[in-house]
């Protein structure tokens, strides 16, 4: 984190590593692939409770995550009031409406079209956790003096993901919802002017009727993701 003043350079001995052959990464690493492929994105949530603590320990995840110069440029805004999620849901919904009746433009609402969004929102209500997710341009000291985070955008971006990696392997769904503008999170949620709300996360357990769309299980094959560049009739090990 940042710190007034003087600082200087103190390393550590690494504290954790993980010392496996490589047929135990292997299998590790296809583990994780597989629990992944059971993450679905759901817009249809039970109001079944979820406690507190899962959200805090998940949240407290997403903080191990890497971040420019370490300034950890994130704050994690967790709500289950029902009355401030209906007023969330209101101000997002007077922003969607304005976007599916054309402000969002034609090739972005065609390429909507096989997700089945629309205006209606009535999962910020329905879901039990709302986690708002903001971005902290700048930090400011006790004293107030004003100070400058780096790559807040990627930093902030590797939180959220293992922020919901975090949530599924606690069993739970979610769902991201990015309403533009999204200013009035900020007065929603007692946010100052240094930080810009990047996401809505809806969380929670999937109803008992909940669908996913088809075309979500679609996804790019491996060679149209990932390029490689290696030695020269390197070959990978077997056993």
């Amino acid at each position: 984190m940042y710190k007034s003043g003087e600082v200087s350079y103190a390393p550590l001995p690494l504290p954790d590593r993980a010392d496996m052959d490589d047929a135990e990464m292997r299998e590790a690493a296809a583990d994780f692939l597989e629990l992944m492929k059971t993450r679905h994105s759901v817009r249809d949530f039970s109001p079944r409770p979820v406690e507190a603590e899962v959200i805090r320990a998940a949240i407290a995840a997403a903080g191990t995550a890497p971040s420019g110069a370490n300034h950890q440029p994130w704050h994690f805004v967790a709500i289950s009031d029902p009355a401030m999620k209906a007023r969330i849901r209101a101000a997002a919904e007077a922003e969607e409406e304005k976007f599916y009746a054309g402000g969002g433009g034609d090739e972005w609402l065609k390429a909507l079209e096989p997700i089945g969004t629309g205006a209606d929102k009535p999962h910020l209500d329905i879901a039990p956790w709302l986690i708002v997710i903001f971005a902290q341009r700048y930090g400011t000291t006790q004293d107030g003096a004003r100070y400058k985070n780096y790559y807040v955008p990627e930093s902030v971006g590797i939180a959220t993901g293992m922020l919901i990696t975090a949530l599924h392997m606690a069993g739970l769904c979610s769902l991201t919802h990015t309403p533009n503008p999204m200013r009035f999170l900020n007065d929603l949620c007692g946010r100052g002017e240094s930080e810009k709300p990047v996401m809505i996360l809806a969380v929670g357990h999937p109803a008992e009727d909940a669908t996913v769309p088809a075309v979500a299980k679609i996804k790019k094959p491996i060679d149209e993701i990932m390029t490689v560049f290696a030695p020269a009739g390197e070959t990978q090990k077997k056993d």
